[in-house]
């Protein structure tokens, strides 16, 4: 069994490297791979000019920027301008593989994630645009007992809020998707209302809403600048926005700059903790029998399978990610050559889950920037360094899905100075200063926290990446006893002690 497998894997593995091969000697280049089309040939006319003054400035004309756009056009609020140095998508959504699913770990999560397929489904009708959502549903495959049980977490969960979703069988699943190899699962969680988004589609109508309702989307338009003054009380505000055209008074700037979100951060002197790494997947070639299969995502391989039409999309979290540390401002509508040793990570999992990709060849390559976190979770709501300055950013690839539930969120928070869920675990608030200044703890927790995406959390799971930066001066005394400890906002605090052997802390 394991010979066949590695066979299977082989084979497959010389497959893509011989694709790979072929275009490189003829001389052919995809530009844009992705697989569905974007706004990039769009004609969009350079500004001459901006509004003098606006109630909000959104910077970024992604999925966050759009959907928050949207949402304050609801809450009434119409002075509203957002700005995007390219055209609309042109940074990581254009790229992103559109997945949706409905159940994730929290139940605030999963209220939102509610809120945004709906969305999806109404917004066409709202708009006369189509999103091009397609409702395929979602699976997600149990390799182990363990894995079952949190799936039945989750079931129980989505429950609460009326997501609908069935714990199968092997044999079941089989039934829903007779390509899939089930041999060594030991279930699986089926979600009817999961599905996929066209990026283009979603962001068009979004915008054509919002400027129907008064709201202004320019493109073309770079900041160069945020303003601030510090007010009679000592604090810091936001006093307006310079772009390549002109100056815009206001005294509200929300940040959805995706991996570009630093650099517009330090216009204002406030830190944005995240970090930019290469994210990608391929579109493999028409594999019969796939048409109408649900999207599957094996979490113990760290693999993901996306319906393409009548082919696949195969994408993952691979455990050694690439980081992108020189951020370039004119990365648009772009793409990285796909480093193959890297995402042959995937490949032993996605054929052993679908064993027909081992005849199936690439189509095409996709690998783009991500924003990444610390934690994995977003970084949203009012900076606590400059007032009127919101972050809706670093989405961990999850975008697509989170923006409308986020920024329905984002634009309360703005609106309101509160979200009405409790989006603490989101609140850039919740990393100290100390922290979110520091680039090796940045990076090392992002760099974890991608690789362990996929993992289960068992209590009293301790991070391995950024330990050792912040310790009591009774830090040696405690480790010499045999003290475990257990890190909080960098810092280093006993949690418990082994009596066999001491416990020291590792570098990362």
């Amino acid at each position: 069994m394991l010979q066949t497998r590695h066979k299977l894997v082989s084979s497959m593995w010389q497959c893509f490297r011989n694709k790979a091969q072929i275009r490189q000697s003829s001389g052919e280049v995809v530009e844009s791979a992705v697989p569905y089309d974007s706004l990039k040939d769009k004609k969009v006319e350079t500004p001459t000019s901006v509004p003098k003054e606006a109630d909000v400035v959104i910077i970024g004309g992604g999925s966050i920027g759009c959907n928050t756009l949207y949402h304050l056009t609801k809450l009434g609020i119409n002075n509203v301008v957002m700005l995007e140095k390219d055209q609309l998508t042109a940074g990581t959504t254009w790229h992103t593989a559109g997945l949706v699913w409905s159940l994730r770990p929290t139940d605030v999560e999963v209220e939102m994630l509610k809120y945004a397929v709906d969305l999806m489904q109404d917004l066409e009708a709202e708009t006369g645009v189509n999103t091009g959502w397609i409702n395929n549903g979602g699976l997600f495959i149990a390799n182990n007992q363990k894995r079952l049980q949190e799936y039945m977490r989750l079931s129980t969960i989505g429950r609460v809020y009326g997501v609908e979703s069935f714990i199968l069988s092997p044999e079941e699943t089989k039934q829903l998707y007779p390509l899939m190899n089930v041999s060594d699962i030991y279930g699986s969680l089926y979600s009817p209302r999961d599905g996929v988004i066209d990026p283009a589609g979603i962001c068009t109508a979004l915008t054509r809403a919002a400027t129907k309702a008064g709201a202004k989307v320019i493109s073309k338009c770079a900041v160069t600048g945020i303003n601030t003054k510090i007010d009679e009380f000592g604090t810091k505000r936001v006093t307006g926005v310079d772009t390549t055209v002109g100056h815009i008074k206001t005294n509200c700037v929300v940040n959805c700059g995706g991996v570009w979100a630093p650099s517009l951060g330090a216009m204002a002197g406030v830190k944005v903790p995240l970090v930019a790494m290469h994210h990608a997947y391929i579109v493999t070639e028409r594999i019969p029998g796939i048409n109408n299969m649900p999207n599957v995502r094996d979490h113990d391989a760290s693999v993901y399978l996306k319906l393409q039409g009548d082919a696949l999309c195969v994408g993952g979290y691979e455990k050694d990610p690439v980081f992108w540390n020189e951020v370039k401002r004119d990365f648009a509508f772009s793409l990285f050559d796909l480093d193959w040793d890297v995402f042959s990570a995937h490949i032993e999992g996605a054929v052993n889950r679908v064993p027909a990709l081992v005849d199936t060849g690439v189509k095409s390559t996709v690998c783009g920037p991500e924003s990444f976190t610390a934690d994995h979770k977003p970084l949203m709501g009012e900076s606590p360094e400059v007032r009127g300055f919101y972050l809706g950013c670093g989405f961990n690839s999850s975008g697509m899905m989170m923006g409308p539930g986020c920024g329905r969120e984002l634009a309360k928070w703005v609106a309101h100075g509160r979200p009405d869920l409790d989006l603490f675990s989101y609140d850039i608030r919740r990393f100290s200063q100390k922290l979110s200044g520091n680039q090796q703890w940045i990076k090392e927790r992002s760099h974890e926290a991608y690789a362990k995406n996929y993992s289960i959390v068992f209590p009293h799971d301790e991070p391995l990446a950024g330990r050792g930066m912040r310790k009591s001066v009774l830090h040696q005394v405690l480790e010499d006893q045999g003290c475990f400890f257990q890190e909080r906002h960098g810092y280093e605090r006993p949690g418990w002690f082994s009596t066999k052997l001491a416990v020291p802390v590792s570098l990362y």
